[in-house]
């Protein structure tokens, strides 16, 4: 597990600049294989694969509590043995440290 999800979601209400390219690149490398910087470093995205429907339902579910309990939620696209996770900090549409923190903790909950 990353030491990432072992840290907790830092509420962000505005006025933050977003993280610099080069500290979201090297907090990506701190974050398990898949994930990417994308809408030119604007967000975090990944794709988990599933053997089926129930199980990334189950895992949406997980997810779900998790954004709840840190009160950083991302944007979840399910379908058929897939789940999409988007991540930035909307109160300053781009990247914070936080949004590294709720990507390894998504991670740690499979």
């Amino acid at each position: 597990m990353s030491d990432l999800a072992q840290r907790h979601c830092v509420p962000c209400s505005g006025g933050t600049p977003p993280l610099e390219p080069a500290a979201a690149t090297a907090l990506l490398h701190q974050l398990g294989g898949g994930w990417r910087l994308a809408g030119g470093q604007h967000h975090l995205h990944k794709v988990y694969r599933f053997a089926d429907f129930a199980q990334a339902l189950d895992f949406t579910n997980r997810v779900g509590a998790i954004a709840e309990a840190e009160g950083h939620h991302p944007d979840i696209l399910l379908a058929w043995g897939r789940v999409e996770l988007s991540i930035w900090t909307h109160a300053i549409d781009g990247l914070t440290e936080s949004d590294f923190v709720l990507a390894a903790r998504c991670d740690a909950a499979l």
